[in-house]
């Protein structure tokens, strides 16, 4: 049995940055969200492209994202800023991918050509600049505080800042998008969520810059010899197959909203009901997840969480003959899940990276791996949600509504439900070998 230490004389975290750290989330959640519910739309039904092509447009930066992570792990790893390895670059990246985001939906819809181009080339550049954020974000933990119990209640603010930034950005998008057209809504989203990413950047920066350092030595071992030392880690490796697999599980649900909004609910304006049905829940349970996490651990709750996120997608399988109420109903279960599925893992990840004097100088390029994990799940997603469209005939457009063949509805209710409870299905397989626990 592996285990993690709890040091009985680590200072609990300032209230204050606790919250500061948890505002990073409104950056990560509001990237994280919006393209995943908006940019795989605005592809097929604003430009016109074929599924199959939007599906490659919205997975290939992310896929450079998987790329890069590592090396901007390596290199705030290495970094000696008098500000600390990580603060510099959440302000620094955090305002270059605001810059970024706010172009993404200003370039030409016609010819489709010039259009997917421009997409391409934005997100790519978004998500070069979110690399550089995110990873640094997500190694802080490990090192401003050493505590088992005290990185589960850092995470609890995280993830419910996560959580309101997420139903914010996710549950305002649509309404800002159909608020004000065809041609400017999706202009004017880019804006909005441009402004988000930038508070959250500030708002990490400043609230942290107080926070206690917990930090190895500078790593002298070659990048080869660290990715081999990480890839022989099995408590990382199982961790991370886990939450790889319920990213891209989560990553084709949201993919989905806007689609099953449409030609299940009938009701376009249902998608910002259907995201606030998977978000706000954890709003209240993940309090309640945090201390069922101290009281029997933080894998026994991981597990349930996951059990709640995948039966719930797996009910879904009947929604296009059940009422719309039980469709939201079964939406919310999903976001039960979804909250711990989330708070766990992030919480457990500090456990594994910084759990050996070794491990502590290597923080960000474990981080780096993690967070390339995540994008490759949450980019795969929507392409897997895409292959499932064009495999049941999709019909894209250029802003009018076209009638689709029952086998394109299909392929939308069972991108939404059946391939996501499939995946969580397959994590727990990986969930169920991972063995790092509190020392008494």
């Amino acid at each position: 049995m592996t285990s993690a230490t709890s040091p009985a004389t680590s200072p609990a975290l300032p209230a204050a940055v606790r919250r500061g750290y948890g505002l990073g989330s409104v950056a990560t959640g509001a990237f994280a969200t919006v393209p995943g519910l908006l940019l795989l739309p605005y592809l097929t039904d604003r430009i016109g492209i074929t599924a199959a092509l939007a599906g490659v447009i919205v997975f290939a930066p992310k896929a450079w994202d998987v790329v890069l992570n590592p090396v901007a792990g390596r290199i705030s790893d290495r970094s000696v800023h008098p500000d600390g390895k990580r603060r510099p670059f959440l302000i620094r990246a955090g305002l270059a991918l605001a810059a970024c985001f706010a172009m993404l939906f200003l370039g030409p819809t016609s010819p489709p050509w010039a259009g997917a181009a421009w997409v391409a080339v934005a997100y790519l550049a978004c998500a070069t600049a979110y690399s550089f954020f995110q990873v640094p974000y997500v190694a802080m933990p490990a090192e401003i505080t050493d505590d088992y119990d005290e990185r589960t209640r850092l995470m609890t603010w995280r993830v419910a800042i996560l959580a309101l930034a997420i139903l914010v950005s996710g549950g305002l998008s649509p309404v800002i998008r159909d608020a004000f057209g065809p041609v400017w809504g999706y202009r004017a989203v880019g804006f909005f969520v441009a402004a988000l990413i930038a508070l959250g950047a500030w708002g990490a920066w400043h609230g942290t810059k107080r926070a206690r350092v917990v930090a190895g030595a500078v790593a002298s071992t070659s990048f080869a010899d660290q990715l081999r030392l990480i890839r022989s880690d099995r408590p990382f490796r199982l961790l991370l197959t886990t939450f790889v697999l319920q990213a891209l599980a989560t990553g084709a649900m949201l993919a989905g909203v806007d689609y099953v909004a449409r030609f299940v609910l009938d009701s376009p304006g249902a998608a910002s009901l259907l995201f606030v049905c998977f978000v706000a829940p954890a709003l209240v349970v993940t309090p309640l997840w945090q201390r069922y996490g101290t009281a029997r651990d933080k894998k026994r709750g991981y597990l349930l969480a996951s059990l709640l996120l995948g039966g719930g997608a797996l009910a879904l399988v009947l929604s296009q003959s059940m009422p719309a109420g039980v469709v939201y109903a079964c939406v919310a279960i999903v976001g039960v899940g979804y909250a711990g599925a989330q708070m766990f893992p992030m919480a457990m990840l500090p456990d594994v990276a910084s759990r050996t004097g070794e491990a502590q100088s290597r923080v960000g390029l474990y981080t780096g791996v993690w967070t390339a994990g995540e994008t490759l799940g949450l980019a795969l997603g929507p392409a897997v949600y895409a292959a499932v469209l064009a495999f049941g005939g999709y019909v894209s457009s250029t802003g009018s509504t076209v009638a689709q063949p029952d086998s394109a509805v299909t392929a939308v209710v069972l991108g939404f439900s059946l391939v996501p409870a499939v995946l969580v299905a397959v994590s727990l397989l990986a969930l169920r070998g991972y063995r790092l626990e509190k020392t008494p």
